[in-house]
């Protein structure tokens, strides 16, 4: 089991004229001397390691390279304290004796003897020589710790002066890789491309950074990123290891700078054992996916000679690419079809969870007798065609108990595998002969695999958030997997969404009479939705949504009667009297939209 050394403890008179210290500068001096005393460590360890007659000679360069940073850390973290330390010296008797070094540099003594007693403990019940030194460095520590804190009180009270704090060293930089690196807490989901080329890894990548909204990074890009923050010429020639920790270290960066993104996607990896050690170090927060195909269908797709491609693959070979496929995650058959591939990354990119649905009875749903009855009878249906139906639901007015007879619609949502939908169908002929002139059915039928993969239209998007969120369902498979849709993918459709509504809601304009009240109504209403998902607003119910849309910078007050209004006429047959106000409303979206995106 790994010991931690024990704290750098100030000896008594350093540590009370650090206290008299302003707050902003004690806690900087704390933090250089803390962090002093754990560069230390790191170098004690990494010398002790670089000793080992069984490294090889990457190795050796590798761990000297480590101790050249090291250094350069420690070297600036005397500075730093030497600025705060300094600020203790009186400044008024120039012609006080020069001590020969910093207040830092003797704190800097006293962390490394203080490493050495403590090795020397571990070591003493092994060695008897070491056991008979532990007194001793003891005492040193003793007689370091009272010279030190007599040098305190000669420079505050002026009897002394300090050299000038700066080393001026020309190696390194100020900042050394940390002993262990974790992921960052804000690195949630790393997918690492790799394989041969033209096999599929930028196109991969590509996709997923569209469909996913991913942050697209190449690894050599990180691995010189890190190299510029390190201070280092070459970072392929370090150690496999090394080079994880530095890729993570820059993955860390990106994600602690982009707090809002969870996905990332890395390429091209050509390093078996780097990505294997990356592999360790983030567990199954990096996915690996390597993609596989044919010279022959990657000569093809490259539009290139077969040479160059092969000179190619001879150069990525020899680093190890062919061989990332044994620590994959997932290895991508990559010579169908650019759907077949979509839709593989789609579930790696995020996979699907089974979900805990709300299942109710349609006598629960505040349906009509008549409804209730035929949609109870379609459903007994569809559960007895076993595994191949999965899931149906109502969704729209029933699902948020706002059915209007003579005005909503029954939207029937119908998740089944594609061997079942023939059946489906046949089920749908019966339920809409049993609803008679009591309701109008718009089924919505899906496969597993087309959510799974999310191959999904806004509005079906929608529908999947609505019963993630508690939205009731007529019958659900207890093994179901549906992809999770937030609310940040709904704006984003939103976006894509609502010009489709906006040319359908000039269409029915133009046409605008009392056959095309309740759609004109509606397509205004899901416009209003729309617009407010884009700006974060999560309002449902028609009345509630048009009148958040009227406060939208801009736009004015859209007067439109209540749903209950709206309804009534329209079931009345007295569409005149609502018509003329739903298309002054109309009007009015359309102009300040026109407005908005005006050049």
């Amino acid at each position: 089991m790994t010991q931690t050394p024990p704290p750098l403890v100030p000896p008594p008179g350093l540590a009370r004229a650090m206290a008299m210290l302003q707050d902003k500068d004690r806690h900087r001096l704390d933090d250089a001397v803390t962090r002093l005393h754990t560069v230390n460590g790191r170098l004690w360890d990494t010398e002790d390691r670089v000793r080992s007659a069984l490294l090889s000679a990457a190795q050796v360069a590798d761990c000297k390279r480590e101790i050249d940073q090291l250094n350069a850390e420690r070297n600036a973290l005397a500075e730093r304290a030497d600025e705060v330390l300094g600020s203790l010296a009186d400044a008024g008797r120039a012609d006080a004796p020069l001590h020969t070094e910093t207040l830092a540099s003797v704190v800097d003594r006293l962390s490394v003897l203080t490493l050495r007693i403590w090795h020397s403990e571990r070591a003493a019940a092994r060695d008897e020589l070491t056991r008979r030194r532990v007194p001793a460095l003891h005492g040193q520590r003793e007689e370091l710790c009272a010279a030190l804190d007599a040098l305190v009180s000669d420079v505050a009270a002026g009897r002394r002066r300090l050299p000038v704090p700066a080393r001026f060293k020309l190696y390194g930089r100020d900042d050394a890789a940390p002993a262990e690196i974790k992921p960052s807490r804000h690195l949630r989901r790393v997918l690492a491309f790799g394989g041969l080329s033209e096999c599929g890894k930028s196109t991969s990548a590509e996709f997923v950074q569209r469909a996913c909204g991913a942050q697209r990074l190449k690894i050599g890009f990180l691995l010189r990123q890190a190299a510029h923050r390190k201070g280092l010429a070459d970072p392929y020639a370090l150690s496999a290891r090394r080079q994880a920790e530095l890729l993570l270290g820059e993955l860390n960066r990106f994600a602690d700078a982009h707090v809002d993104t969870s996905l990332f996607t890395i390429e091209s990896v050509h390093d078996d054992t780097s990505i294997a050690e990356l592999k360790q170090l983030m567990g199954d927060t990096l996915q690996i996916v390597y993609l596989d195909a044919s010279f022959a269908v990657r000569v093809e797709r490259s539009g290139t000679p077969a040479q160059a491609v092969a000179a190619k693959d001879e150069v990525k070979m020899s680093r190890g690419a062919h061989l990332v496929a044994a620590p994959a995650d997932h290895v991508i058959d990559n010579t169908g079809s650019i759907a077949a591939l979509r839709a593989r990354l789609g579930r790696i990119a995020a996979p699907p969870t089974v979900t805990a649905l709300r299942v109710v009875p349609p006598y629960a749903l505040g349906l009509p007798a008549v409804v209730a009855s035929a949609t109870a009878d379609f459903t007994g249906g569809v559960r007895a065609y076993g595994p191949g139906v999965r899931l149906a639901a109502l969704t729209g007015s029933p699902a948020e108990e706002g059915w209007i007879a003579g005005w909503s619609d029954l939207d029937l949502l119908v998740i089944a595998e594609h061997e079942a939908t023939g059946r489906v169908h046949e089920a749908l002929k019966q339920y809409r002969t049993a609803l008679g002139r009591a309701a109008s059915l718009g089924p919505t039928l899906v496969t597993s695999g087309e959510l799974t993969a999310r191959r999904l239209t806004p509005r079906l998007a929608f529908a999947l958030h609505q019963l993630q969120q508690g939205s009731p369902v007529l019958y659900a498979a207890p093994d179901l997997e549906l992809p999770a849709i937030g609310r940040d993918e709904l704006a984003f459709a939103a976006v894509r969404e609502l010009p489709q509504v906006i040319l359908t809601m000039r269409r029915l304009r133009a046409d605008a009479g009392p056959a095309t009240l309740r759609q004109l109504y509606k397509h205004l209403v899901l416009a209003c939705r729309l617009l407010l998902r884009e700006h974060n607003q999560w309002e449902s119910g028609p009345d509630r949504i048009l009148a958040s849309a009227s406060r939208m910078p801009g736009l004015p007050v859209l007067s439109v009667p209540s749903l209950a209004e709206i309804s009534s006429a329209w079931r009345d047959g007295e569409t005149e009297l609502v018509l003329k106000p739903v298309t002054a409303a109309v009007d009015q979206f359309l102009a300040w939209y026109a407005a908005q995106l005006a050049a």
